[in-house]
């Protein structure tokens, strides 16, 4: 009998809140504290920056975010305009021709360990999302400002609380609290997104472990792995 996915979430999330020491859970975290090698990332701001505006300079088309993941287009879909995604790598695979053009965001991504994931997230003027949650207790979520509109600047609202995002700061949260993007901007907004494996203790760890590089891996990351890489691939062919 195959196992329902809702309750195979359920039982999973629910096992790994019972090892989550703060109760309630935490919505924003200081990354110094939580996650000190994300700040490495936000150290490279403007390598990230300039590979990021060397994009747009070139014109890369890029997929919108349902294209390489169906499972978000009732967020990406349902509002007007565009959310599209770079995606860099996801699960262990690396999507090869889009690291080609992002040698030092990608350098600085590897010197954090446990890395889940890690995409430019592009929503176009206007551009809002619903509010959602994030799937899984596993993994918290670092934004970096890459490009910010200065006129009307978009805000996030996770748990109730609003963080509007600045040029050049990282910030990192829970992404499974309900959370939604506000955005009535008239430039596009660009974030670099890092999702990190939540440190946990030993048993909830190695439960994590096993749910994102075995489970998570083949049942997602090869999947959307591929479009991303097979959607670079024929803008170029």
């Amino acid at each position: 009998m195959k196992l329902d996915y809702h309750i195979w979430k359920s039982a999973v999330n629910g096992y790994l809140a019972f090892h989550i020491d703060s109760k309630p859970r935490p919505t924003f975290f200081n990354i110094a504290d939580a996650y000190p090698e994300l700040d490495l990332i936000t150290q490279a701001y403007p390598a990230i920056r300039a590979e990021f505006d060397q994009l747009m300079a070139a014109g890369v088309e890029m997929p919108q975010y349902h294209d390489v993941d169906s499972g978000e287009r009732e967020i990406s879909d349902t509002t007007p305009k565009r959310w599209n995604v770079y995606v860099l790598e996801v699960l262990g695979y690396k999507v090869e021709p889009n690291q080609a053009r992002c040698p030092e965001t990608c350098r600085a991504i590897a010197r954090v360990p446990n890395v889940v994931q890690a995409f430019f997230s592009i929503l176009d003027p206007g551009k809002s999302v619903p509010e959602h949650e994030g799937p899984y207790l596993g993994y918290l979520r670092y934004h970096l400002g890459v490009h910010v509109p200065r006129n009307n600047p978009p805000k996030i609202t996770v748990n109730g609380r609003d963080y509007v995002w600045k040029e050049g700061e990282g910030v990192l949260f829970d992404d499974s609290w309900p959370h939604a993007v506000v955005n009535h901007s008239d430039e596009l907004r660009a974030v670099l997104i890092v999702d990190v494996r939540r440190p946990l203790p030993l048993t909830g760890d190695l439960v994590n472990r096993f749910v994102t590089n075995v489970v998570g891996r083949y049942a997602y990351g090869r999947a959307v792995a591929r479009k991303a890489d097979q959607f670079t691939r024929l803008q170029f062919s």
